[in-house]
């Protein structure tokens, strides 16, 4: 099959970030059809993988708007997406998201909102470690009454969170209940799953109408997400189980599958 190109000869892509959700994302656009190089990255010191050989290596969000990006994808945490994205749609440039938890603070939300408006920009949000979130958001247009999320791992991927103050995560024989709650109560609590729940509320009714349940299973092996929603377009459930990103267990393998997809989509004559 012919290659598709790209909507402009060369888009010049950077990326925030040289952590393994870059670096997945450099690997899967350069080895893709047709491939696509990342040209600059924003980090802290030149990363040493091969996957950023030839990039131009930027200390700071004006040494990367100097260098004249047409898109910028995020994906070095929180604090990256609130100190660094704004000033990159300020001046005009779309940025994707990788932690679109970060958007849970509303204060943060408004702020690239404002942004974004200023500099006639585009915040795009992927859906990340869930499926389902187009759909989503088509029936949000006709009305929604209700969304619930059920994300479940197995008890060591609760350690260091509040679910070890709910139960005896090492005692655990059967699936166990360790929050339950608004979505922005969720991404407080649990700012690991944030990302998932933000971008959920995004899509549907929003941070406090939509409900989270977080479930400690001793029978997992891999995270589970269930959404489940109704409205006037009907009801419709949809679940995955992901596998870890090989260089990341904590991340998801689909969120870094997620974040390439979107930049395809970003720079490509076809949207699928």
């Amino acid at each position: 099959m012919q290659s598709t190109p790209f909507r402009t000869p060369s888009p010049r892509v950077a990326v925030i970030g040289a952590g393994a959700m870059a670096l997945a994302l450099a690997a899967g656009l350069a080895g893709g059809d047709p491939p696509l190089r990342i040209g600059a990255v924003l980090a802290r010191r030149p990363p040493a993988a091969p996957a950023f050989d030839g990039m131009a290596v930027c200390a700071d969000a004006a040494g990367l708007l100097a260098w004249g990006p047409d898109l910028v994808v995020e994906c070095a945490g929180h604090g990256a997406m609130r100190d660094l994205v704004p000033a990159c749609l300020a001046a005009g440039v779309d940025c994707i998201i990788a932690s679109v938890g970060a958007l849970a603070e509303p204060a943060v939300l408004a702020d690239v909102r404002a942004a974004a408006e200023r500099g006639r920009a585009r915040l795009v949000v992927p859906a990340g470690a869930l499926g389902g979130l187009d759909a989503l958001a088509a029936a949000r247009l006709a009305g929604l009454t209700a969304v619930t999320y059920r994300g479940s791992k197995p008890p060591a991927a609760w350690k260091g969170t509040p679910a070890e103050e709910a139960c005896d995560l090492d005692a655990l024989e059967r699936p166990a209940i360790v929050f339950e709650g608004s979505a922005a109560e969720a991404a407080a609590r649990f700012p690991r799953n944030a990302n998932v729940t933000a971008a959920l509320a995004l899509a549907g009714l929003g941070p406090e109408a939509t409900r989270v349940t977080l479930v400690a299973d001793p029978g997992l092996v891999a995270n589970t997400h269930r959404i489940e929603a109704e409205g006037a377009f009907g009801r419709f459930v949809f679940e995955t189980e992901n596998r870890a990103l090989p260089d990341n267990p904590r991340t998801s393998l689909l969120a870094a599958l997620s974040l390439q997809h979107a930049v395809l989509n970003h720079v490509a004559p076809l949207i699928p």
